[in-house]
C-alpha cells in the first residue's frame, strides 16, 4: 500500500522567509515534533541537490534514524528530499507560493512501506497526516511570532 499525505497552510510571512527557514534542515527539530536531531553531512557547503542529512525521529513509539538526500531544489519555490537510507522509503516535498504578503506552504510525504510496516499503512497514513498538520501549524506559529 502506498502512502501519499499532503498538507498545506497559509503563513502570514513572505515566501522567501518561510522557504529559507523551512528548507534549512537544522531548523527541523524546532517545528517537526517527531524530529529530535539533525546532522548535515557536509556542513558549510552550499545546500542543494545532492546534500545529505541524517535525522533522528520518534514516530508511533519507535526511534527512527534515516538519511535524506536532496533530489530537487529551487530556492524559494520547492525542495524535494528522498530517504537514501532508513527503515521507510519516503519522499518529502515542500512547495512555497506567495499569496499577497503571505505564503502557502505545502508539505507532501509519499512512500511505500515494506515488510511489517506495510501491514500498518492505513494507520501510518492517518498518524502521518495528523503529525504533518501539527508540524505545519507549529511552523506557522513560529514564523508569525518573528
Amino acid at each position: 500500500m502506498h502512502v501519499d499525505i499532503s498538507v498545506r497552510t497559509l503563513i502570514n510571512r513572505p515566501a522567501a522567509v518561510v522557504a529559507d527557514y523551512a528548507a534549512n534542515p537544522l531548523n527541523a527539530p524546532e517545528w517537526y515534533s517527531n524530529i529530535t536531531a539533525v546532522a548535515v553531512h557536509a556542513p558549510g557547503t552550499p545546500f542543494g541537490v545532492g546534500s545529505r542529512m541524517d535525522f533522528v525521529a520518534h514516530f508511533l513509539g519507535r526511534r527512527l534514524s534515516y538519511t535524506y538526500e536532496v533530489t530537487e531544489h529551487e530556492p524559494g519555490r520547492s525542495l524535494t528530499m528522498r530517504t537514501a537510507d532508513g527503515p521507510f522509503p519516503m519522499q518529502t516535498t515542500y512547495t512555497w507560493s506567495a499569496e499577497g504578503d503571505s505564503t502557502v506552504m505545502t508539505l507532501r510525504n509519499t512512500g511505500t512501506p515494506a515488510g511489517f510496516s506495510a501491514l500498518l499503512t492505513p494507520f501510518t497514513s492517518f498518524a502521518m497526516k495528523a503529525a504533518t498538520t501539527k508540524d505545519l501549524a507549529d511552523l506557522k506559529r513560529i514564523l508569525e511570532q518573528r
